[in-house]
């Protein structure tokens, strides 16, 4: 069996917003390109580098000498990782679904029938004539069958949906659904210390603890409900981040957007619960549009928590997700998140193509973003959460964790900007790539002339089993001589000498495995917030006791 990792200097990445420039940018390949410290003239090119890494598979008989072979450490990890989804289940809830197809006739349909104002079906229009000018990037690592955007249904809610802040007349097998998701709306069953917010399908179901926040000058609403009850505050930060003009799948979401979360938190205020919103497609052939947007004024805090999943459908669906956040001086958001939509069966067969675009910005001095994820599921996905780091001393950090099997296909990073004055940023890839899945980190850290004695570290780390790949393809530009950038990467297998080690300790196999990738995922896992500790546990049998908060 051969492994590679391969790591060079071409990056083809998804466009950068406007915020950096007034240009659409096309995607292009570049070269690693660093100042030179003695002449800061003129630029040190570095070319691009191709690491390969041959390892063979021991084709040694049955244990001897109580040492395993690498074929039974292999068959070890791979029914680790054997997971069933017991989140695949559908509902036979009454829905309305509009016909399938795009065009201004559904872009109008939809602002409609959710009642929005006149400047708000305006944007909508405006980011179709953008989507119309733009083709699908195909820059990525994955590989997939072309998208018949024709072929989707861009609107479907239940029948019978609750009325805004009550819960009683909606479907109670509705309400049933959501219990089964782990996700009570009930007010006798609803969580005591999250805010929850469930989007189902293209609406949002129901709001818990609303006035609760509401009390402390909070806004944590749909984004639907955002619009007509909150329309300057939502004119004022929509689009401003992730403009429609920014990528392909962000022009398509700004036209067709269905419903999302809205969190405003005022000005040196610490938000009094986690907030939280739980995605869940249910109608086959229909696609989920949700934006976000979350503003943290001056001096606040908040900390947001998404989760998400799918029925075990054997054709693909559309996911193309926008999220927004801003940060104002002194700001801190903090966002999690555990996707799990479905990923297909084991012969690659349905799935969710997850293309979703996550940028933050640190407006103001001292500000910090952090965004934490575990990726799970999803038969494709693309996904970059990004922090523009603006203000002087601000923080961006992007925590990773990503598990693929069978014919997955991953293509994630982050990107890093740096515009203010000694600004610092993390990056912490982490990947497990089985069967014949396969992932790629993708990032870019661009520190600009202004952001002197700035610095970021890159670690991107990956575990392969099987016949499963991992590349990396980092770029990183500076334009400064005083700011530090660092970039780690490294592959893995687990080995017969590890598991060895714990058999001459009473430890099986099972047990040992699970130490070895609680280990290496240690560093992401323990950046995630406790309440998602069970969900974790759960979906890779970790042993997180003492490593969540």
């Amino acid at each position: 069996m051969a492994t590679s990792l391969r790591a060079n200097g071409s990056l083809r990445f998804t466009p950068q917003s406007p915020l950096e420039t007034s240009k659409v940018f096309t995607p292009r390949t570049k070269t690693l390109k660093f100042l030179n410290p003695r002449n800061p003239n003129s630029t040190t090119r570095f070319a691009g580098i191709r690491a390969e890494s041959s390892q063979t598979v021991d084709q040694a008989a049955p244990l001897t000498g109580n040492k395993p072979s690498s074929s039974s450490s292999t068959d070890a990890i791979e029914k680790f990782l054997k997971r069933d989804y017991k989140w695949g289940f559908a509902s036979d809830i009454e829905s309305f679904s509009i016909p399938k197809g795009l065009s201004k006739e559904t872009i109008r349909f939809i602002s409609a029938k959710k009642q929005e104002p006149e400047w708000m079906l305006k944007f909508r229009l405006n980011s179709y004539k953008e989507f119309l000018k733009m083709e699908e990037p195909h820059w990525s690592d994955n590989i997939y069958p072309p998208i018949d955007l024709q072929n989707i249904c861009y609107y479907s809610e239940p029948k019978k949906k609750p009325t805004l802040n009550s819960l009683e007349e909606a479907d109670p097998e509705l309400l049933k659904y959501f219990e089964r998701l782990g996700v009570p709306l009930s007010e006798q069953n609803r969580l005591a210390n999250v805010a929850v917010d469930a989007v189902f399908d293209s609406v949002s179901i129901a709001t818990t603890h609303r006035e609760t926040l509401l009390a402390k000058g909070v806004i944590f609403c749909s984004i639907s409900e955002a619009i007509r009850e909150y329309p300057d505050l939502v004119q004022k930060y929509l689009g401003k981040v992730v403009p429609p003009c920014d990528n392909y799948f962000a022009a398509l979401n700004s036209a067709v957007f269905s419903d999302g979360s809205f969190c405003y938190i005022p000005k040196n205020t610490v938000c009094p619960m986690p907030i939280s919103t739980y995605f869940r497609i249910n109608a086959m052939e229909t696609g989920q549009f949700e934006r976000t947007i979350i503003i943290a004024e001056e001096g606040s805090t908040v900390e947001y928590l998404e989760g998400c999943t799918a029925p075990a459908y054997d054709t693909n669906q559309l996911h193309a997700a926008v999220v927004e956040l801003h940060a104002a001086t002194d700001a801190e958001i903090r966002y999690s998140t555990v996707q799990n939509w479905y990923a297909g069966d084991e012969e690659g067969k349905g799935g969710i193509y997850n293309f979703v675009t996550k940028r933050g910005i640190c407006k103001g001095d001292r500000a910090k973003i952090s965004w934490t994820q575990v990726e799970t599921g999803s038969a494709i996905t693309w996904k970059y959460p990004s922090v523009i780091m603006e203000g002087d001393d601000s923080v961006g950090e992007f925590y990773s964790l990503t598990i693929t099997n069978n014919h997955q296909q991953a293509d994630t990073g982050s990107k890093m900007t740096h515009k203010g004055k000694r600004t610092k940023s993390t990056i912490i890839s982490k990947s497990i790539s089985a069967g014949n899945s396969r992932t790629t980190y993708r990032g870019e850290v661009k520190v600009l002339t202004g952001a002197v004695n700035s610095r970021n570290f890159t670690q991107c780390d990956s575990m392969l089993l099987g016949d499963a790949s991992a590349n990396t393809d980092p770029t990183q530009e500076q334009s400064n001589t005083t700011s530090k950038l660092e970039h780690e990467a490294s592959v893995s297998q687990i080995g017969t000498d590890q598991l060895f080690f714990f058999k001459q300790r009473g430890i099986g196999q099972e047990a040992a495995v699970n130490v070895m990738v609680s280990g290496f995922c240690g560093d992401v896992v323990k950046k995630l917030p406790a309440e998602f500790g069970a969900e974790v546990n759960e979906l890779f049998s970790l042993k997180l006791e003492g490593s969540v908060g």
